[in-house]
């Protein structure tokens, strides 16, 4: 039985996942993954037959897992997926988080992948964390032991589509992370940081992003982490100061603008201690910015506390238009580079489905004619000399390009899957498409 036609291009690659653009932040933090659980759920995500390889990318604006099918069987690639998230956000039915999931496959599975690598599936487009997050998805799934060489080779051309968009167009230009927006979102607020005192909860990336964006405007910017050390390492490089997350409430009490980017899986700031610190604040407005995701601060100190603000990350979208307006332009360029891109792929691989059917196509007719060319030189061309014997012999190689030539530019063009199909079951050749993903010759081959 032929098997089933797959979407072209991918050769079995499928996309699952949800992000700021299909769900809400309330959503995405039921389906975020910390950085120490990522190794067992690849570890569940390999255990299932339907699917060869795999990678779990975790942000603040996406979760989405990449994979390539078992035998390049789609269907049941996207179902063991699902189940494995359903399971990990411990949601009773699939039909819970059917509406914010979405799928791709083939061709637009590597798109995806392509545009998301590339910041144009961003919510800040052209924001340069989103590369390094991907980078750090595939070294874990690489020592997990999750990649191969289709899934992996798919996601070394996404760096490179990321590399030509940020080199070849501006598309990073002016505000270029959630970071970097939160902090307009203060500026728009309050006009001049100039007499504000900032307040970073959090050490690492995102926070030193938002550090980076203020400047000099603020009149003071404090650091609080659970880890003083970083803190400490991270408020010398600014000018500012660290306490360990202990003080927070005393840091909540002495700053206006707070900005929030933890890895907690629960709330770092609560009702609770919001309602504390603007008792002692005596009425001065606070101000707080969540990046998180899970979030780190209750929105119900939103809702229930008066003077206090909290802003999570799906609050700053429209700050985020404003800035999209001016990139436009510069998003199409990039369209365009990862069309192209696209395009070099889905050649390299039709090239790997392509390859061994033309090479044993070929094998099998010379093999026919050369068996006929045998006989007769054993029969009524016995009397011919070696000369005579290896011009017939060099005459049907001859022959054999020629026949073969038609067909085997056909096969390399854009109907190459059916027609690699059909040649298999005209000429009866065995169907070793699997092998040919992920043979080790074609580590060999060179990425354009």
């Amino acid at each position: 039985m032929t098997a089933p036609a797959k979407p072209p291009g991918g050769e079995g690659i499928v996309v699952v996942g949800l992000s700021h653009k299909t769900a809400p932040v309330d959503v995405r933090e039921r389906f975020a993954v910390a950085e120490g659980a990522l190794p067992a759920l690849l570890a569940r995500l390999s255990a299932k037959p339907e699917i060869a390889e795999a990678l779990f990318l975790s942000t603040c604006n996406r979760v989405e897992v990449f994979a390539r099918a078992e035998g390049a069987r789609h269907d049941d690639a996207l179902r063991a997926v699902r189940e494995v998230l359903r399971e990990h956000a411990q949601v009773p039915t699939h039909e819970e988080i059917t509406s914010y999931l979405y799928e791709r496959e083939g061709e637009e599975a590597v798109r995806h992948i392509f545009r998301v690598t590339a910041s144009l599936d961003s919510m800040v487009l052209g924001e340069p964390q989103i590369l390094g997050q991907v980078k750090e998805a595939y070294d874990l799934a690489s020592s997990a032991g999750a990649l191969g060489n289709l899934l992996g080779r798919c996601l070394t051309r996404a760096f490179s589509v990321a590399k030509r968009v940020r080199t070849e167009t501006a598309l990073g230009a002016g505000t270029v992370s959630i970071s970097s927006v939160a902090v307009d979102l203060a500026r728009s607020i309050f006009g001049d940081l100039a007499g504000h005192t900032v307040l970073l909860v959090g050490a690492g990336e995102m926070a030193e992003a938002a550090a980076k964006s203020l400047g000099k405007g603020a009149r003071s910017i404090r650091v609080c982490n659970r880890s003083f050390e970083r803190a400490a390492a991270l408020a010398q490089t600014f000018g500012g100061t660290a306490s360990p997350l202990d003080q927070l409430e005393e840091e909540l009490v002495l700053s206006d603008i707070v900005v929030v980017s933890t890895a907690s899986p629960t709330y770092v700031i609560g009702k609770d201690l919001v309602k504390r610190v603007m008792k002692r604040r005596r009425g001065r407005t606070l101000f707080i910015v969540d990046i998180s995701v899970p979030r780190n601060v209750d929105p119900a100190a939103h809702e229930d506390v008066d003077n206090c603000f909290v802003y999570n990350v799906d609050d700053l979208e429209q700050t985020v238009a404003e800035g999209l307006r001016a990139r436009k332009s510069e998003a199409t360029r990039a369209e365009a580079i990862v069309t192209a891109e696209l395009g070099e792929w889905n050649s390299w691989v039709r090239g790997l489905d392509v390859s061994p059917t033309i090479v044993k196509m070929r094998a099998k007719t010379r093999a026919v004619l050369h068996a006929e060319l045998e006989r007769s030189l054993s029969g009524k061309l016995r009397h011919l000399g070696p000369d005579e014997r290896a011009a017939l012999a060099q005459m049907m190689d001859a022959a054999v390009n020629k026949l073969l030539h038609g067909p085997t530019a056909k096969m390399k063009g854009e109907n190459a899957q059916d027609l690699v199909r059909t040649a298999r079951e005209l000429f009866d050749l065995e169907d070793d498409r699997e092998q040919s993903a992920t043979r080790p010759e074609d580590e060999k081959r060179v990425e354009h």
